[in-house]
This record gives C-alpha cells, sequence and structure tokens, in this order.
C-alpha cells in the first residue's frame, strides 16, 4: 500500500499537472469506487470545479476545489493497495482498472485506476466527511510543526501496545505504514515489538527522530516502488533500494551483519535486527 512518502510524491506531481485546471466532464466507470455522495451527486458536484490546492493528509490526497471562486469542497482521493493516478490525453490509452476520468480544460484526463478496489474516492467539506464517518479522523502529521516529541510521546507513553501497533494507527501518527515503520525502528534502535510504556525517554525521541529523517528520504527518492506504486508520470521510486530491514530477513544486518529476523507484529510481517534494536 502507498505510505506517506508515495502519496506525497503523488500529492505534489498532482500540483504541478493539475493546479488550476477545471474539470470538464466527468466519466465514472465504476460508481461503487465512491464512497460519498451518490454517484450522480459526485458526477454533477465535480462537474465545473477547479482545482484550488492539493495537499496530503495521512495516505489520503485532498483536493481543495472552487467553483467561480467560491470554496466547493474536497474531492478526496486514497489509493488503497493498487490505486493509480494518471494525467492522460484522451487518445491514450486507458491504464487496466480504470474507474474514474475527468477531462479538464487543458485538453487532458486525470484518471483514476485501482485493480484491487480497496482505494476510495470522496466529495465534500472535509469536516462533513469526518462528522459523517466516511472519511477517518487522523492523528498528528509526522511532517508538520505540530509534530513535536512531545506530540509522539502522547501517543507512546500511556499506551501497552507494540511500537509497531502504535505507529500503525493512523488515529496517533498519520500516514506510516508497514514498510516505514519498520525502517523507522531500525534507525531509532528500537524493536518493533517492545511494549511503548517501556520505553525511555531517549527510545521515544530516538523514534520521533527517525520518523522524520526516514520520511524525509523516501519524500527524496520519490517513494519505494516494491509492488505497484508508481508516481503520476508511471515511473517508480527509488527508495525500494536502500531500505535498511523492510523485506530484507534473512538478510545479513547492513549494520552488524547479523541476520534479520522476521515476525508477526499486529498482524504484519515485521523486520528487524536483534542486534542494533533493543
Amino acid at each position: 500500500m502507498p505510505e506517506l512518502p508515495e502519496v506525497e510524491t503523488v500529492a505534489r506531481d498532482l500540483r504541478t499537472a493539475v493546479l488550476g485546471r477545471m474539470v470538464l466532464g466527468v466519466t465514472l466507470l465504476r460508481p461503487s469506487v465512491v464512497r460519498h455522495p451518490a454517484p450522480e451527486r459526485f458526477v454533477d458536484e465535480l462537474t465545473g470545479t477547479r482545482f484550488a490546492a492539493i495537499t496530503r493528509r495521512g495516505k489520503f490526497i485532498d483536493c481543495a476545489l472552487q467553483r467561480d471562486g467560491a470554496t466547493a469542497g474536497d474531492l478526496i482521493l486514497h489509493l488503497g493497495m493498487t490505486g493509480h493516478l494518471d494525467v492522460r490525453l484522451p487518445a491514450e490509452r486507458p491504464r487496466p482498472h480504470t474507474h474514474l476520468s475527468m477531462t479538464l480544460d487543458d485538453a487532458h484526463e486525470l484518471r483514476y485506476a485501482d485493480a484491487r478496489r480497496f482505494g476510495r474516492v470522496l466529495l465534500g467539506p472535509r469536516a462533513e466527511l469526518e462528522a459523517l464517518g466516511v472519511l477517518p479522523r487522523l492523528g498528528v502529521e509526522p511532517l508538520s510543526a505540530e509534530f513535536t516529541a512531545a506530540a509522539l510521546d502522547a501517543v507512546l507513553r500511556h499506551t501497552t501496545r507494540t511500537v509497531k501497533a502504535a505507529l500503525l494507527d493512523q488515529r496517533g501518527v498519520a500516514g506510516l505504514g508497514n514498510i516505514y515503520v519498520d525502517e523507522i525502528c531500525f534507525a531509532a534502535g528500537v524493536r518493533p515489538t517492545r511494549r511503548c510504556h517501556r520505553l525511555t525517554r531517549a527510545q521515544r525521541q530516538a523514534l520521533h527522530g527517525a520518523i522524520v529523517t526516514v520520511l524525509g528520504a523516501a519524500i527524496a527518492n520519490r517513494g519505494s516502488s516494491i509492488d505497484d506504486y508508481r508516481d503520476l508520470w508511471d515511473a517508480q521510486g527509488t527508495h525500494q533500494e536502500v531500505l535498511r530491514v523492510y523485506g530484507r530477513a534473512g538478510l545479513g544486518c547492513l549494520r552488524c551483519g547479523s541476520l534479520l529476523r522476521r515476525t508477526l507484529v499486529a498482524g504484519r510481517g515485521t523486520t528487524y535486527c536483534s542486534v542494533c534494536q533493543r
């Protein structure tokens, strides 16, 4: 599943490609990808709007819309496990499993495809979508000024869950997933199986620094293309080439040489070094 660095990369690409563009028409090939509102209303309300701003919140892309200069809600996109966004000319063959296409006023189309259909598309004011329960309330953004060591302390100090389970919970820190939690724990020297309430202050501070550093490096490398992820231009990221532990179980630790171990934590395959991580 695309995580924060991959979604951030796509959101930045979208800003260069569609910011300021108007949606002239909408073709909805699979109505079930729209979680809110009803498909007919979705098409009517999206048509004629303009992309005024594009941001990321956790693993969601938030496109703020305007109509005739006035706020017209948000188009919110979640890529799920296999979702892709493309900007293409109409004559270009659509990607398989394309479910939604928006005709823009520069003769391009913004298309959304999702083979496994775990993604979602929503339209409406963000606050209203959260109140309706169709959009989850998310925790602190790890790349924001609000993400301080104290903010992470508030997530970790008073729970008996494992470190990995706590960091995967989007209600605490938004945007982290399996790949980067493993990498963050390795960078911090903390085992993902450790119980949060037993972490020292120094370990919590190390995790805070590792979150910022690991995510920043992954964004600079345009994400990790391990399975299906591609950017808006269908290019792979390169961060998979420098992952330290994820996907390397049974290989030597790049820091100490010990064999990396694999276990299940919070139902997710988890790789760590029993020597470097305590």
